[in-house]
């Protein structure tokens, strides 16, 4: 059975808030969030300054959706990846971070980071919002499944508060520098930032692994203990 079509008019009038999205992300990265005046983003959106406001009622709604789509859709989905996965909780680690990371650092939400680093101590509205919308999911979400791992047997009983930080810094980072040093010519062009998220992950889960994802014998003459 065939589809019909939306008009052509509808169409457009139902892509103009995900046009907005885009053109805010590319001009809060450029410019900076503080720099950029909402009709600079209606006008790359083809759009007049009154049609932006006809979907967002300010500047500061325009990045909490850009941050709701771009990042907690994002994290909602590794949750649900997460409570269905079966098996090997290292492996598990290594897809979601890696997946989540490549995706992210590939693509203009990587521009984000640069943003909440450099300027959301000057919005305190905004900064609850990160707190609320992506970090905490997001450390929540990792914790489980190390907790899973630790649980299981097949990670050492670490803190798991420095784990997680030990993993998401780095990658916040690489993302901040992606668009501050490594967009400016002359930057360490043997430096791939690929690799670095792969190994990386890998060098942290190594550290986390037991003997063989089991627990070690206990030594000669005693049970054994551990911290």
């Amino acid at each position: 059975m065939s589809q019909t079509l939306a008009p052509p008019r509808r169409r457009q009038k139902e892509a103009r808030p995900q046009q907005l999205l885009d053109a805010a992300l590319e001009l809060f990265v450029e410019k900076g969030f503080a720099a950029t005046r909402a009709e600079e983003v209606a006008q790359r959106a083809g759009v007049s300054k009154g049609t932006l406001y006809l979907y967002y009622a300010s500047k500061e709604d325009l990045l909490k959706a850009v941050i709701r789509e771009q990042l907690s859709t994002r994290i909602a989905a590794g949750a649900v990846h997460v409570e269905r996965h079966r098996g090997s909780v290292a492996a598990l680690l290594r897809d979601v971070l890696s997946r989540w990371w490549l995706e992210v650092f590939d693509s203009p939400t990587s521009g984000v980071f640069k943003l909440i680093v450099s300027e959301v101590r000057n919005f305190p509205d905004l900064a609850e919002f990160y707190q609320r919308e992506v970090v905490q999911p997001g450390e929540q979400l990792i914790s489980r499944v190390v907790q899973r791992g630790i649980d299981n047997g097949e990670f050492d009983a670490v803190d798991v508060s420095l784990v997680v930080h030990s993993l998401v810094l780095p990658m916040v980072m690489l993302c901040t520098y992606k668009h501050s040093l490594g967009a400016c010519p002359g930057h360490d062009e043997h430096f791939d930032p690929r690799s670095f998220i792969g190994g990386h992950i890998d060098l942290v889960i190594r550290g986390l692994l037991r003997h063989g994802g089991r627990p070690p014998a206990a030594p000669r003459g005693g049970r054994g203990c551990r911290p």
